[in-house]
């Protein structure tokens, strides 16, 4: 197969689609709707599995500087109560599967993997229609188009593609990140900087509505999720427009925590940020659309687990890799198809992610009740 392939999205999985496509010399065209690679933060730490991220790097030819991009130490993992107690403390001995490394360097990685000009930076798309023959065209908020024989939407969440394919829409879980970070944080607050150690930290409280996760990032940078389950009507009520408003308003549902945890949230550097939580239906999927498919959020978007980046990597990877095995794109674009499909209604067996993050010595007393929060900051 060597027609061009438009991509809608420069997430990590629209960039691994293109470069493994560069790979194996079909050219693309990624069309993104920031102005620049820079426009934005990028997030923050991802631990990218061997299982799947890892194997997409491989296929992109990215090994070596892969690498060079892991922060060492950073797959350590601490447990701690609402008062600081430690409960679980698991070291980096650099022998895990998931090395841990910043979203936007992982992304610059690819970016600069690529032929210049393949990115088309200020696209943003506002709809697709479909012409018939396998062809599609996008449309631009500034008016622009482009049709296409090949399109991929890469485009994330609230993806402009995905109504090609289905009426399926992302649905709030009932959970929420209020996202903070904290600067210098081993000078300017040692004792949260301390709680949370060299790795990560989860901290649960008596009820499971409410948590507190950190990274250390590249640096001297904690960066904090504050997880609460509540309706998105309480959150529509905190003013985030007003950071100190906003700030006091989350802390209040953390009374009687210990403040080095607390601190995540009252001393951040950086205004809170309200990250809700959106999920496409459980084994999401629809019938063959000629000449489109998804990858990545696009098409199986879920609540944050761990696997979220990881799998938008290994989608791209697999369907640049079966568009280079088939003359016959409907043929390559099935195949992808019925493996993301799979493997999306397939996920993990909890205990399986259990035994991955914490090397299968997590006490069975804690599993139950942390289960369902391991890993879940990273790939959000």
């Amino acid at each position: 197969m060597r027609i061009p392939v438009t991509i809608i999205g420069a997430g990590l999985g629209g960039l691994t689609l293109a470069r493994v496509l560069h790979v194996h010399g079909i050219p693309a065209a990624v069309y993104e709707a920031e102005p620049s690679p820079m426009a934005r933060t990028q997030g923050g730490m991802l631990d990218i599995h061997d299982y799947n991220g890892q194997l997409a790097v491989e296929a992109a030819g990215l090994m070596a500087e892969f690498r060079g991009l892991v922060l060492e130490g950073r797959q350590a993992m601490r447990i701690l109560d609402q008062g600081g107690t430690v409960l679980f403390e698991k070291s980096d001995d650099g022998t895990g599967g998931r090395p841990e490394v910043q979203r936007g360097e992982l992304r610059r990685m690819l970016l600069d993997a690529l032929p210049a000009g393949t990115v088309h930076w200020g696209h943003k798309a506002s709809g697709a229609r479909t012409l018939g023959d396998g062809r599609h065209e996008v449309t631009f908020t500034d008016g622009r188009t482009v049709v296409t024989d090949l399109l991929i939407g890469a485009d994330g969440a609230w993806s402009r593609v995905r109504p090609l394919l289905t009426g399926a829409t992302p649905e709030y879980t009932g959970t929420a990140y209020v996202e903070t970070y904290l600067f210098d944080a081993d000078t300017r607050h040692p004792a949260t900087a301390k709680a949370v150690g060299g790795g990560s930290m989860i901290a649960n409280g008596p009820t499971p509505d409410a948590a507190i996760f950190a990274h250390r990032e590249r640096g001297d940078t904690l960066h904090g999720y504050i997880e609460l389950t509540r309706p998105l009507d309480w959150f529509a009520a905190v003013d985030f427009a007003d950071p100190a408003a906003a700030t006091a308003r989350i802390a209040r549902e953390f009374d009687g925590w210990t403040p080095e945890l607390t601190a995540l949230i009252t001393d951040s550097d950086t205004a809170p940020v309200l990250r809700p939580h959106h999920a496409l239906p459980a084994g999401h999927r629809w019938e063959r659309v000629p000449g489109a498919t998804l990858v990545g959020d696009a098409a199986h978007l879920a609540a944050p687990n761990g696997e979220g980046a990881n799998l938008a990597m290994l989608d791209g990877a697999e369907l640049a890799q079966a568009l280079a095995a088939h003359e016959d794109v409907e043929a390559a674009l099935a195949e992808y198809e019925q493996a993301m499909f799979t493997r999306a209604a397939n996920p993990p067996d909890e205990s399986a992610l259990l035994e991955s993050v914490f090397g299968g010595s997590i006490p069975q007393s804690l599993a139950a009740l942390f289960g369902d929060r391991t890993g879940t900051a990273q790939n959000g």
